[in-house]
């Protein structure tokens, strides 16, 4: 197996203040998030993962919690900002027996060839995204992705229902520093501008937790 290597080139203050934070909470990120794990999450990464083929990217792969979930025959390399995070896919990985590898690198500006993957896949990268990378993100994903390629998220939103979205607006302070994430990045809006087209957006939890399928427009002449 490959083990993580350092990126070209070093992050942005900003994300360099994320790395940071998953570096402190790495060791607690799993047991943080196991209700929503075992209750939620799990049945949303099957789903995530429906159709997913070829050479795949996991983006902002965390602690690995996807990888039971792969394709059977997938290329999947993973990559995440955090190096004590990787250190902890790295164990689940091995003790899963998944053939993936792990790289440290900004999804802001990875280091592989345009059109390199078949499916690009990202569990909650883009709420940890703030507004301003939203764009430079999906930009740098529609890069990667091959022209008959896709690439699939799932997110948070802010939900409609005033009980709903009143018990997550409790969540925000906590939300926002442990993970720097946030319920409002409404990512699809910046698709267009990133040259992909939408393909799906549909809710697979209530009105909070969506997943977003695009893929790179066709080029016009």
């Amino acid at each position: 197996m490959s083990t993580p290597r350092r990126p070209e080139s070093d992050a942005s203050p900003r994300q360099g203040r994320i790395r940071r934070k998953y570096d402190r909470v790495a060791r607690l990120y799993d047991l943080l998030d196991l209700p929503f794990e075992f209750g939620r999450y799990r049945r949303l990464r099957g789903r995530l993962f429906e159709g997913a083929r070829g050479a795949v990217l996991d983006a902002g792969i965390g602690t690995g919690r996807n990888m039971p979930f792969y394709p059977s025959g997938a290329r999947v390399i993973g990559i995440d900002l955090s190096p004590a995070m990787l250190a902890r896919a790295a164990k689940r990985r091995d003790r899963l027996g998944v053939e993936v590898e792990l790289v440290e690198m900004d999804v802001l500006r990875t280091a592989f060839p345009g059109q390199s993957f078949d499916t690009i896949v990202a569990t909650f990268l883009f709420c940890v995204l703030d507004e301003d990378h939203q764009l430079p993100a999906l930009k740098e994903l529609a890069r990667l992705c091959k022209p008959d390629g896709s690439i699939r998220l799932l997110e948070y939103a802010f939900s409609q229902n005033p009980l709903r979205r009143a018990l997550m607006r409790l969540w925000v302070p906590w939300v926002r520093w442990v993970y720097g994430a946030a319920f409002d990045r409404e990512t699809e809006r910046y698709l267009a501008a990133a040259g992909l087209d939408l393909v799906e957006r549909r809710f697979l939890v209530h009105d909070i937790v969506k997943l977003i399928v695009a893929r790179p427009r066709p080029e016009r002449s």
